[in-house]
């Protein structure tokens, strides 16, 4: 356990952190979810509005610090992959 005030404070501002970055984290999951949600459903323009409202917060979560860069980009990539693919 910590003894100084400085270090007793940095588990509370962890604890405030850890609490926001993993509301960060479960919003990215739950609009991954939706766009899957709605490719598994077979109705792409569903889809294409569900990536729409998932790209800027899976971008928010590589501006947080939350997500990577390129894993933001791999699962955009292949979300809109599989969303294209719906065509044919």
């Amino acid at each position: 356990m910590a003894h100084h005030a400085s270090a007793k404070k940095r588990i509370r501002q962890i604890e405030r952190r850890t609490a926001v970055n993993r509301n960060r984290v479960g919003a990215i999951r739950t609009s991954i979810k939706k766009v899957e949600a709605a490719i598994a459903s077979g109705d792409q323009a569903a889809a294409r509005e569900a990536l729409k409202v998932a790209q800027p917060v899976i971008h928010g979560g590589v501006t947080k610090g939350v997500l990577h860069r390129n894993t933001a980009a791999r699962r955009l990539s292949r979300l809109s992959a599989r969303i294209k693919a719906m065509q044919s």
